[in-house]
């Protein structure tokens, strides 16, 4: 009995394991099963993965050219030294004595860089390549060629980099390139603005490799494809002068605008950068030294000032309008160096007086008091709703990032400060101070409006379509307001504009203040801004629009003095181009 039991026990043992055997092979084949059938696609492509790999070659950057088709921003080719391993496990004597002589034709040593060594290496023994020097000189590849004709290890490899021939010239309107995981791309300006049309479109090249990487065959199957160009209204001749005629050593912006299109002739922004520094790595200190002045602020777009006393034209076109004072150009008023209102003393420029002064004569010699007695008559809403007619206070629509800037109102007070509206604060906002603040385009746009009898679009690209809308100011008191600016010219604030017998001028100056004027004794950052802003014409050539703003100058003459500098270089520029026609 104790056999028969054993014997049966052994049997259902062998059963047990039979089926568990049998189990395994069954969940063994299902899984195979599964994955031929079910997973073969993926796995093919897989595999097809394993040997076979896609990349993508870099196509050039279109170019960025000016109004007669100079290049502003370009591509230069440049050379660069790969290392093509070998398969090697270490170096040989040989190679090491061929990155001894590297390193007496390049700028920066190869055999004392660690990181650079150590990607040699791991090339070598992988097979692979990895760049050991970058943009080369002419000189350098010609030793090289001389010294390596035909060495394995070492390929020349050519290629384009991004390059600005004028350097810091209109930095802010063309903007620069960074980069992420080596592929370049616009940060700024022109550059970031039209980065779809300028970055081109990439090849594309499928690589044949073997199992531990190596390459063994390369096909391309998509040539790269270089971007648009792209053409500015920038004339780079008229902004190299305001380049020269603005010192380096200011702060500020000038603006040339065509008044008829909007086309921008030229725009400075100071302090400026050169666009060519980022195509290399910069180090913390380096970084530090170019921010410490606040290079990337575009001065002409995003920066918003006090506009002083060019925002009478905007108080006395209201006044006119809403029947203040008459507009006659023998409308006198009398100036005594001050206005009284309210037990204070609102001072003129000139604090003795200019005695019995018209208002086209006000404007001219920038006396305030009548100004002041606007000012007691009319509302800081009114005032508000004439300045926006003139496009103060609202974005210009240029294509690039710009601020609306501020004029106030009893709304906007109340809103932002918790505050009421005060009388006196009127007073100040119809000579262009109080919480009035403005860009310069803004004010190139104004100008033009005056000159025109319409507010233009700026327009950065020869392709953009001009937009136009209308200048909602009479017109016989456009023509007082370009008679005023005219006497600014010839017998006011503006005089040293006075000496171009042949150039057509309407001008206004202004010397806006940034704090109590009290503090002007405590540094140069509480001065006054000075404005220079007008509409001029040489000969036939096309009227121009200029502004030029600068910061804490003090005074309105150092921005009078640059325009005047200007105007000068510009009329040599004109009448060279005039001979070169004939």
């Amino acid at each position: 009995m104790h056999h028969n039991q054993l014997c049966s026990m052994v049997s259902q043992r062998i059963i047990i394991f039979c089926g568990i055997v049998a189990l395994i092979f069954i969940s063994i084949i299902a899984r195979l099963s599964y994955l031929q059938i079910n997973l073969s696609d993926y796995f093919f492509t897989r595999s097809q993965q394993n040997c076979l790999h896609i990349s993508h070659t870099d196509s050039a950057r279109g170019t960025i050219l000016d109004c007669s088709g100079k290049l502003l921003a370009t591509n230069r080719p440049r050379a660069l030294i790969a290392w093509i391993g070998s398969g090697n496990r270490t170096l040989t004597e040989s190679q090491k004595a061929l990155i001894v002589l590297l390193d007496t034709t390049l700028a920066a040593p190869i055999s004392t860089n660690e990181v650079m060594m150590l990607a040699i290496i791991r090339a070598e023994r992988s097979k692979k390549s990895t760049i050991i020097s970058t943009d080369i000189s002419p000189e350098q590849l010609s030793k090289l060629s001389e010294q390596l004709p035909a060495d394995s290890n070492i390929q020349i490899i050519s290629d384009f980099q991004r390059y600005y021939p004028y350097q810091t010239s209109a930095s802010h309107l063309l903007g620069y390139l960074g980069s992420i995981n080596t592929e370049s791309y616009g940060k700024m300006g022109l550059e970031k603005l039209l980065e779809d049309t300028l970055r081109g479109q990439k090849g594309t090249v499928l690589n044949i490799i073997d199992s531990i990487g190596r390459n063994i065959n390369q096909t391309t199957l998509q040539h790269a494809l270089t971007g648009d160009d792209i053409h500015t209204t920038l004339d780079i001749e008229i902004q190299t002068i305001c380049e020269r005629v603005f010192a380096p050593e200011l702060c500020g912006a000038f603006i040339i605008m065509n008044p008829l299109d909007g086309s921008i002739i030229s725009m400075l922004s100071r302090p400026n950068f050169d666009p060519n520094i980022f195509l290399k790595p910069i180090s913390p200190e380096e970084w530090e030294h170019i921010i410490e002045k606040k290079p990337f602020l575009n001065r002409s777009l995003i920066a918003t000032y006090p506009l002083g006393s060019i925002f009478k034209l905007v108080t006395i076109s209201a006044a006119f309008q809403e029947g203040i004072v008459p507009c006659d150009m023998h409308y006198t008023t009398t100036c005594k160096g001050y206005y009284k209102f309210c037990g204070r003393k609102y001072w003129c420029n000139n604090h003795y007086g200019h005695g019995e002064i018209n208002i086209a004569q006000s404007i001219a010699d920038s006396c305030n008091i009548i100004f002041f007695n606007i000012g007691r008559k009319i509302d800081i809403d009114s005032l508000a709703y004439y300045a926006s007619l003139f496009g103060l206070g609202k974005k210009t629509s240029i294509s690039l990032p710009e601020s609306s800037g501020l004029i106030p109102t009893r709304a906007w007070k109340k809103t932002v400060k918790g505050e009421s509206w005060w009388p006196g604060e009127t007073l100040s906002a119809t000579i262009g101070q109080s919480f009035i603040l403005v860009t310069p385009m803004q004010v190139a746009r104004m100008i033009s409006g005056i000159c025109t009898g319409y507010l233009v679009k700026p327009r950065i690209l020869m392709n953009e379509k001009i937009e136009k809308e209308p200048l909602n100011i009479p017109l016989h008191i456009c023509k007082f307001l370009k008679k005023s600016m005219k006497r600014v010219v010839r017998c006011g604030t503006g005089m040293r504009l006075k000496r171009f017998k042949d150039i057509k001028m309407y001008a206004k100056t202004s010397t806006a203040q940034t704090s109590d004027l009290q503090k002007r004794v405590l540094g140069g950052q509480y001065l006054e801004h000075g404005w220079f802003v007008g509409n001029f014409s040489y000969k036939d050539n096309t009227p121009l629009t200029i502004v030029i703003l600068v910061e804490h100058a003090g005074s309105a003459q150092v921005a009078a003095s640059i325009a005047q500098k200007f105007v000068g270089e510009y009329k040599q520029l004109m009448d060279t181009r005039a001979r070169a026609t004939k």
